[in-house]
């Protein structure tokens, strides 16, 4: 893997939600640093941060204290313009539910980041049938996300998410609403994108089998970030939550 700096840099963070009676302390003296080009897996029990963190880093959340750095940059010294750029341009997402379209087709979707970012449209679609390609959906490019099964519906938004070609992919729970062989899939494919194109990916998961292929693990707990050197060190607990639900913090 690369020895250069990491892209991203969280420095004491620090997230407190106001709730009636007391506050809810969710991060607290936070620092990340995940690896360039390399797989980070985020790991913890259903409620200990994972996507705050994740909304954080991708500044779709502001932190109540401390700094996320991308490339040396403050990125909450932005105004709120600069960030929504900084998103579309530089950071990739893809969440639990897909959220696709339903009204467009496989490609019209992975399209549309690249329009929002006014790019030209044979590029945005050139770019994006090559991505389809990468995830396997050569033939189904066509296809309404109600034609398409829960895995390659989860397969397109991955495509849609690199459609710009981020510095850093994150997932938050990607695989949990797929079933074991839609998972298999979808881990060995954000592997791969690591792997073979060096696609910096920090992944928040419960998934101990998607955990196993990162580069690097860390646990979120009682609001800070322990590196742990196997799978099997984690000691990850199963979600407490119904399948198919997501965590609200």
């Amino acid at each position: 893997m690369s020895s250069e700096p990491p892209v991203l840099h969280a420095i004491d963070l620090g997230k407190v939600y106001a709730m009636p009676g007391a506050n809810l302390t969710v991060l607290s003296g936070l620092t990340f640093r995940p690896r360039r080009g390399a797989l980070t897996a985020v790991v913890g029990a259903s409620g200990a941060g994972k996507s705050t963190l994740l909304h954080i880093l991708g500044t779709l959340d502001r932190p109540t204290s401390g700094r996320v750095l991308f490339e040396g940059q403050d990125l909450f010294r932005l105004s709120g313009r600069e960030l929504a750029r900084f998103r579309n341009r530089s950071i990739g997402f893809v969440f639990q539910f897909h959220y696709l379209l339903p009204e467009f087709t496989a490609l019209e979707n992975v399209m549309m980041p690249g329009l929002v970012g006014r790019r030209s449209r044979d590029q945005v679609q050139d770019r994006a049938v090559n991505l389809l390609e990468i995830v396997g959906l050569a033939d189904r490019m066509e296809h309404r996300p109600a034609e398409l099964s829960g895995g390659e519906q989860q397969r397109v938004a991955v495509a849609r998410a690199l459609q710009n070609a981020p510095s850093v992919l994150l997932a938050d729970e990607p695989s949990g609403n797929l079933d074991r062989a839609s998972s298999r899939d979808l881990h060995g494919l954000l592997a791969a994108l690591v792997r073979d194109h060096g696609q910096t990916t920090i992944v928040a998961t419960h998934d101990d089998r998607l955990a196993a292929q990162a580069d690097e693990v860390y646990r979120l707990e009682s609001g800070g970030l322990h590196p742990v050197s196997t799978v099997a060190d984690n000691e990850m607990e199963r979600p407490d939550r119904p399948p198919g639900t997501e965590e609200t913090r």
